[in-house]
C-alpha cells in the first residue's frame, strides 16, 4: 500500500468572474488547498499552479468543446486500459486530452517495440498554461527488462512531451481526424502515434 509523504504540486484552474487573479490565487490556497490537503503534506518544496494561465472568464462547453462520455472508452482501450477521462472527439490537438493521449500511446508502443517491456502504462499530467508536463509515470507491471525508473528516464531522454512538440512530431495538424471518429483511435497503423519511435538507449 502506498502512503503519501508530501504534496509535490497543487494545480487548480477555475472559471471565475471579473476578479483580480492574485486574489483568486490567494482564495484558492486559503479556502481550498489549506482545507483539503493536510498541513503536514505541504512544505517549502510544494509547487503551486493556481490559475497558471491567468484569467479564466469563459468556461464550460463554450471554451472547451468535446464529445464527452460515451465515446471515451470506445475510442481508446475498450475498458482494458486506464484512461484519464478526457474525450478526444470534438477537441483539437491543442487540448492535451487528445494530443497527450496520443503521445502516451506513442511512448508505450515505442517502449514495447524496443524490447524494454511487454506491457506498460504511461501517464502524463499537465497544467493549463504550463508547457512542460507536471509529472510522468511509467509502470511496466513487472514486465520491464530494466527498473521502471530507468525506463522513465529513457522516455525523458527520447521524447519531448510539450504539447506544441507533440503536435509537430505526430503531425496533428494533418486533417485525418474524420478517420479517427470511426473504429477507434488506437491499433490502426495509418496514424503517426501507432508508429514506434526508434529509441536511444
Amino acid at each position: 500500500m502506498r502512503t503519501p509523504e508530501s504534496a509535490h504540486s497543487c494545480d487548480i484552474d477555475s472559471a471565475h468572474g471579473r476578479s483580480p487573479v492574485e486574489k483568486i490565487r490567494e482564495d484558492l490556497k486559503t479556502h481550498v488547498i489549506n482545507k483539503v490537503i493536510p498541513a503536514n503534506m505541504l512544505d517549502q518544496d510544494t509547487i503551486y499552479h493556481l490559475q497558471p494561465s491567468g484569467l479564466f472568464l469563459i468556461g464550460g462547453p463554450q471554451s472547451d468543446a468535446g464529445l464527452t462520455g460515451r465515446k471515451i472508452i470506445v475510442d481508446t482501450y475498450g475498458g482494458w486500459g486506464a484512461h484519464g477521462g478526457g474525450a478526444f472527439s470534438g477537441k483539437d490537438s491543442t487540448k492535451v486530452d487528445r494530443s497527450a493521449a496520443y503521445a502516451a500511446r506513442w511512448v508505450a508502443k515505442s517502449l514495447v517495440k524496443a524490447g524494454l517491456c511487454n506491457r506498460v502504462i504511461v501517464q502524463i499530467s499537465y497544467a493549463i498554461g504550463i508547457a512542460e508536463p507536471l509529472s510522468l509515470y511509467v509502470n511496466t507491471y513487472g514486465t520491464g527488462k530494466r527498473p521502471d525508473n530507468e525506463i522513465k528516464q529513457i522516455v525523458l531522454n527520447n521524447f519531448d512531451l510539450r504539447p506544441g512538440i507533440i503536435i509537430r512530431d505526430l503531425k496533428l495538424k494533418t486533417p485525418f481526424y474524420e478517420e479517427t471518429a470511426k473504429y477507434g483511435h488506437f491499433g490502426r497503423s495509418e496514424f503517426p502515434w501507432e508508429q514506434p519511435k526508434t529509441l536511444k538507449l
